[in-house]
């Protein structure tokens, strides 16, 4: 034992502790997990949606960051022609060339010329999977956050304006990210 710590009364090493504690606590990970989600695969996105409601299950906040391909999961196909007008040549040339959401991302293997994601989402279907939309839905309504890079955005031509509505949803830089990961429990990139 130190001398200093010799020299405290018992209840001076009690408060003591109790401060130390309670800055360990203060600084010790929340139950959180973030999942960075990078790839614009219908399969990688369907697993980072049903990990986030598996967590979600399990009482933990849920912050997805969404960069670079993956963000073209977040078009809404319905708004994606209003943002063209706005937009420089080599953006509009991204948005024509790039998903415009859900129901146009490949998959990472088997495309079988096209074909692989509307065989996916039929399998799926028949062994009674939620689909891709659904998970979306049931996400927000137990309060899934997504963080969307804006960088990411910026260098693919996107616009806020064609992004899908959904409720926990907002605009960062890759420091929100780093942020979210020193917050967290758990972190995984996909």
């Amino acid at each position: 034992m130190s001398e200093e710590k010799a020299t405290m009364s018992q209840e001076e090493q009690i408060q003591d502790l109790l401060k130390r504690v309670g800055k360990l606590e203060k600084a010790a990970p929340g139950d959180k997990l973030t999942l960075g989600v990078m790839s614009g695969d219908l399969d990688y996105t369907i697993a980072a949606f049903i990990i986030a409601l598996g967590a979600v299950a399990y009482d933990m906040e849920v912050e997805l960051f969404f960069t670079f391909w993956a963000t073209t999961a977040l078009r809404d196909p319905k708004k994606a022609g209003i943002a063209a007008k706005s937009k420089a040549f080599l953006d509009k040339m991204f948005g024509w060339m790039l998903p415009k959401g859900t129901g146009q991302l490949p998959i990472s293997k088997m495309q079988m010329a096209g074909m692989g994601p509307m065989m996916i989402k039929h399998v799926m279907k028949n062994k009674g999977a939620k689909s891709l939309e659904t998970l979306m839905k049931d996400a927000a309504e137990f309060g899934v956050k997504i963080h969307i890079c804006e960088m990411s955005m910026d260098i693919m031509g996107l616009k806020k304006e064609e992004m899908i509505d959904y409720p926990h949803l907002d605009y960062v830089g890759v420091g929100t990210f780093i942020g979210l990961v020193g917050e967290s429990k758990a972190t995984w990139f996909m």
